[in-house]
């Protein structure tokens, strides 16, 4: 779904960007509320509301992502499917740099390699396009500080973006009402336009409640090479259905961010795979019957509550327990 939403917001206009933003944060509160009341949780909150720091944290995470959603939009609608996608797939790569600048996170040398050739890919872009791969910089930065800050607020999948897009809601309805009273909104250019506004709200919820449905079902290692889909499929789109150019410096520059996605996944394969060696192995050593060596046994105490067909040791003491009352 994430991979196809380049297909729906050419269908918003002559919705701008900034409308078609706004009608998002709107009515993803709206579908997100309806599916709060239908599995009824609503603890969190509270619990947030007494928390200044992690409601400043939402602030910032929405503040982020309306950066990333405003840019992607744009972008979509003015052509730039292609540079979109760029955007997704570098953001990995920026993920790790973020991890090691501002987390202390060491990385290995797999991982170190992947990061020098993403910086080389955004160079030769950088060549290509004359300048620096701004929209697809953008994006990846944006998205990738949104997941750090998620990182920190430690909230599901929908309380989050229900918590979100209700910092969101109110300047974005104001924003709806300015451009009504200034004759410039959309919104009433047919029920089938303002039924695709409103749809914005499904397009930006429904793929995210997958996406939390799937992380407890999946092996992570399965969900992330899964996330590699969505900008595979805008790729594809931009090439193919809206017919971007692709110059052999672009190609060269996509071909080197490929590598570098191929050497993280090998890494993170490889890793995982270890680890579950490592935890297998850990299991069958817990579970294994213990066996206490004939000279170990000798040396362990005899005890008042021993059956009376344990033999003395010559570490016994010289008043057998055996022979006194019982408690």
């Amino acid at each position: 779904m994430w991979g196809l939403v380049p297909l729906f917001w050419p269908l918003l206009k002559p919705a701008g960007a900034g409308e078609i933003l706004a009608h998002r944060m709107v009515w993803s509160l709206a579908v997100v509320g309806v599916a709060l009341l239908f599995v009824r949780r609503w603890a969190w909150a509270g619990e947030l509301l007494r928390n200044p720091r992690r409601l400043a944290l939402v602030t910032v995470a929405a503040a982020v992502i309306t950066v990333n959603w405003g840019v992607y939009i744009w972008a979509v609608n003015a052509g730039h499917v292609v540079e979109a996608s760029l955007g997704y797939f570098i953001n990995p790569l920026v993920t790790i740099a973020m991890g090691v600048l501002l987390l202390g996170e060491r990385l290995r040398p797999a991982q170190w390699a992947a990061v020098g050739v993403g910086l080389a890919a955004v160079l030769v872009l950088a060549f290509g396009y004359g300048q620096p791969p701004w929209i697809s910089l953008c994006l990846a930065f944006s998205f990738a500080t949104y997941g750090l800050v998620k990182k920190k607020v430690n909230l599901g999948g929908l309380e989050s973006l229900a918590a979100e897009t209700a910092i969101q809601f109110v300047p974005a309805l104001a924003y709806l009402l300015w451009i009504g009273s200034q004759g410039e909104s959309t919104f009433g250019n047919g029920a089938g336009h303002a039924t695709l506004l409103a749809a914005t709200g499904l397009v930006t919820a429904i793929p995210l409640v997958c996406f939390g449905a799937a992380a407890i079902r999946v092996p992570l290692s399965t969900l992330g090479l899964l996330q590699y889909l969505a900008p595979v499929f805008q790729f594809l789109l931009g090439i193919l259905y809206f017919h971007e150019a692709m110059p052999a410096e672009r190609w060269a520059g996509f071909a080197l961010v490929w590598v570098a996605l191929t050497l993280l996944t090998w890494d993170a394969l490889r890793t995982a795979r270890r680890g579950r060696i490592a935890l297998a192995e850990q299991e069958a050593r817990v579970t294994a019957p213990e066996t206490v060596p004939e000279s170990a046994a000798e040396s362990i105490p005899q005890t008042r509550t021993q059956p009376q067909t344990q033999p003395q040791t010559q570490t016994q003491p010289e008043t057998d327990p055996r022979r006194e009352p019982a408690a």
